[in-house]
C-alpha cells in the first residue's frame, strides 16, 4: 500500500548528459516465497542506453515495472530526478508515464484499435487538448520513424511480429518521452528483424536525445546498443560496465551467462 503523502508535482528537468537520472536504491522484492531482489543498487545516467541482462526469472522486467508503478518494491527507493516514486500514488504515475514510455515485450497493442489509433492513444491520454489534425500528423511522423508509413488503417491482426514491435515503439515515442524502457525488444524475432530493432533503439537516441533502459537476454543486442551493461544474478547487480568490460569480465555469474548464451547460439546454428 502506498504511503499517504502530499501529491507530488513531477516537472521534468533533465540533468546534463552523463549525470544520474534514475537510481534504484537498496531494492528488495519478493513474490510470495520467491525472492527476486535482496539488495539491488543501480544508477542510470541521462542520455545513455543501459542494457540490463540476466537469466529468465532474474527480475529484469520487474525493474522497469517498478519504475513506472506497475509493481511496487517491498523495500528500498527508486529516485527519478531525485524524487522517490515508491511514495507515489497510482494517479501520480500519470506524470511519470508522460516522460517515461515502455515498449512491452509482446507490443501489447489494442487489437480492437487500428495501428493509427494505437499510436494516437497516449497522445489523447496525455494531451487531450491537441487537435485531431495535430494528432494525425504526429502519428504519421512516428510511424515513418519506425519505417511503417501509411499503415494507420491496418489492424494489429494483419501485422507480423516485427511490425507489431515497431508499432509498439511508435506508440511509446508518440509523446516524445525523455526515457524509453525496452522489455526484451528482440525476443522471438529473426536475425534481420532483430538487427532492424537494434538500429531503431540506436536511432531513438539520435532523434529524441532520450535515455534508454533495455532489458534483454540477447547479448549480441546488448553489445550493439548499450553504452553500459548491468548484470542481474543471485538477486542483485553483480557487475556494471561498458560492453568491452563485460565482454572480458571475470565475474563468475557474467562468464557463466555469456558462455550459456554462446552455446545456445551454436546449437541454433546447427539446427538451422
Amino acid at each position: 500500500m502506498r504511503l499517504s503523502a502530499p501529491r507530488p508535482k513531477l516537472e521534468f528537468h533533465p540533468p546534463a548528459a552523463g549525470d544520474e537520472l534514475i537510481h534504484f536504491e537498496h531494492l528488495k522484492k519478493s513474490f510470495g516465497t520467491k525472492r527476486v531482489y535482496d539488495d539491488v543498487e543501480l544508477s542510470v545516467r541521462a542520455g545513455e542506453t543501459l542494457a540490463v541482462i540476466g537469466g529468465s526469472g532474474s527480475g529484469k522486467s520487474v525493474l522497469l515495472k517498478c519504475l513506472i508503478g506497475l509493481l511496487s518494491p517491498d523495500e528500498g527507493r527508486i529516485l527519478f530526478q531525485g524524487q522517490d516514486v515508491t511514495r507515489f500514488r497510482e494517479e501520480d504515475f500519470f506524470a511519470v508515464r508522460r516522460h517515461v514510455a515502455m515498449v512491452f515485450q509482446g507490443a501489447a497493442l489494442f487489437d480492437s484499435l487500428s495501428v493509427g489509433e494505437n499510436v494516437a492513444y497516449p497522445l489523447r491520454e496525455h494531451f487531450p487538448e491537441l487537435p485531431s489534425e495535430e494528432v494525425a500528423r504526429r502519428v504519421a511522423e512516428k510511424l515513418s520513424w519506425v519505417n511503417l508509413p501509411g499503415t494507420e488503417n491496418m489492424m494489429p491482426a494483419d501485422l507480423s511480429g516485427g511490425m507489431r514491435k515497431r508499432v509498439g515503439l511508435a506508440r511509446a515515442i508518440a509523446t516524445n518521452p525523455e526515457v524509453i524502457l525496452w522489455d526484451e525488444p528482440t525476443t522471438g524475432l529473426d536475425p534481420v528483424t532483430t538487427q532492424s530493432i537494434n538500429a531503431m533503439i540506436n536511432s531513438m537516441k539520435e532523434k529524441l536525445g532520450c535515455t534508454s533502459i533495455v532489458v534483454t537476454h540477447d547479448m549480441m543486442s546488448a553489445f550493439e546498443v548499450a553504452d553500459r551493461i548491468a548484470m542481474l544474478a543471485n538477486r542483485r547487480i553483480v557487475q556494471v560496465g561498458t560492453p568491452e568490460e563485460v565482454r572480458h569480465s571475470t565475474v563468475p555469474e557474467v562468464r557463466a551467462f555469456m558462455d550459456a548464451r554462446r552455446a545456445e547460439l551454436q546449437r541454433q546454428e546447427v539446427v538451422s
